[in-house]
């Protein structure tokens, strides 16, 4: 049965022939079933012929629309309708997958251990008693948390804002700093919800390698090519591969972005969990690094923190698009976590944190490697392993009752990894998890990925 929609009925109930307006009547009609799952929708050449608009407005529709799951298919296949739900969400990160009721150890999660978190009882209460509490002042950021900062921030910045967490910060910043279309350049692999949150903004994506020392120079020499409005890129401590950018890689990356206006982004979510310092391009490039650091790894997720740096023009414009919703971040939580990065307790939980983290990644990366995997010694709460075939890996390991991320969550390439997460492996698995993470590495030909 022909299922094509017809032009001519589509375009008589598009009034508004600009992109938002295609996008939104097209799923308007989507939504109320009108338009029926599995409907093809006219070719883009017709329906932009009867609406009298250029061929690119009615595909970057389409794009809006795919990136909502709502359509799928290019090209000469056709553009069909694969669901009714209108509404964006992070479908890499809510996709990792439903791996049954067999699983005894649930690694896909790199997360600290709630019992080497600091106590937050002091910090709250001195949070407490912070200056113009229950104030609707909209602050960029408190004093207080503002004098605990600078002095171990990784260069002077200019202006300075709180957030809602690290994750919080990043999709301010880019909602801020990137319209539909935009080429962005971000590592590869990079974290899941910057993948999402790219995606939701229509960002069009540039992949840039890495290695040990962080996103290659001539992959990022590649990528300005195409010039790119934003660079995204993790300075310490990966959260996928564990790769720390190194200060000769940080100074070519400066040389190549030197003569460009290219504004750089980096996401240090892992924060004083890492046991390397930062690299900084805002050493170089004051004026147009946005930094964003998160403190819930080391201090707590509950705390909801993190702060950015940018020049005071961006940080203006990162408020404005806050002032859609809560405008300003607890005064209670930024006080706390100011009391803390100068409490001596606190400071010592995070460094026997960040020891016991690393125990547990080199217990695993030690027993990979009596089973001939061998792994290089980085950093973080979890390790990337290559595999032949990720999809044999991860129906291997959930058999075994393991559950891991796998790379194309974390990937705009097609290369095939995994990630486990060890922050919160107990040293008991250890061996039970080496051993299942043995055979996940092999396939066909029976051979250990080295």
């Amino acid at each position: 049965m022909d299922n094509a929609l017809d032009a001519g009925w589509l375009a008589e109930r598009i009034p508004d022939r600009t992109i938002k307006g295609i996008a939104l009547e097209t799923a308007a009609l989507i939504g109320s079933g009108a338009i029926p799952v599995g409907a093809r929708l006219p070719a883009v050449r017709d329906l932009a012929r009867l609406l009298d608009v250029s061929p690119a407005t009615v595909s970057a529709a389409w794009g809006q629309l795919r990136r909502q799951k709502v359509i799928t298919g290019t090209g000469r296949n056709g553009v069909w309708v694969c669901g009714n739900i209108v509404t964006p969400r992070p479908v890499r990160f809510e996709a990792i997958g439903n791996f049954g009721d067999n699983i005894i150890a649930d690694l896909t999660l790199a997360a600290p251990d709630p019992a080497y978190l600091p106590s937050l009882r002091q910090a709250l209460a001195q949070g407490g008693r912070a200056v113009n509490l229950n104030s609707y002042r909209r602050e960029p950021i408190s004093q207080v948390l503002r004098q605990a900062i600078e002095p171990r921030w990784p260069y002077a910045a200019e202006a300075f804002l709180a957030a809602d967490g690290g994750f919080d910060a990043m999709y301010q910043t880019l909602q801020t700093l990137i319209l539909p279309g935009t080429p962005v350049a971000i590592e590869d692999p990079t974290a899941t919800r910057l993948l999402d949150m790219l995606d939701n903004v229509g960002a069009n994506i540039i992949a840039v390698p890495c290695d040990d020392e962080g996103p290659t120079a001539d992959g990022l020499r590649a990528a300005l090519k195409h010039n790119p409005a934003v660079f995204i890129y993790q300075p310490r401590t990966h959260s996928t591969t564990g790769h720390t950018v190194s200060a000769r890689r940080a100074d070519e990356m400066a040389r190549l972005l030197r003569d460009g206006q290219t504004l750089v982004i980096e996401d240090d979510g892992i924060g004083e969990l890492s046991e390397h310092q930062v690299h900084s391009l805002g050493r170089v490039f004051p004026q147009r690094t946005v930094h964003v650091r998160s403190f819930s790894k080391a201090y707590g997720p509950d705390l909801r923190l993190a702060v950015i740096s940018s020049s005071g023009d961006i940080i203006r414009r990162i408020q404005s698009v806050r002032n859609f919703g809560a405008s300003w971040t607890s005064r209670i939580l930024q006080e706390a976590v100011a009391w803390m990065m100068e409490d001596t307790t606190t400071q010592q939980a995070i460094v026997a944190a960040r020891r016991c983290y690393a125990q547990r990644r080199r217990a695993l990366v030690r027993a990979l490697a009596q089973r001939g995997i061998t792994l290089p010694d980085r950093d973080g709460l979890s390790i990337q392993i290559p595999v032949p075939s990720e999809q044999y890996a991860l129906v291997t390991l959930a058999a075994h009752g393991i559950a891991v991320m796998p790379g194309k969550r974390h990937s705009i390439g097609p290369s095939q990894f995994i990630r486990v997460s060890t922050s919160l492996l107990e040293a008991d698995r250890v061996e039970l998890v080496a051993d299942a993470l043995q055979l996940a590495c092999r396939h066909d030909d029976d051979s250990a990925v080295q």
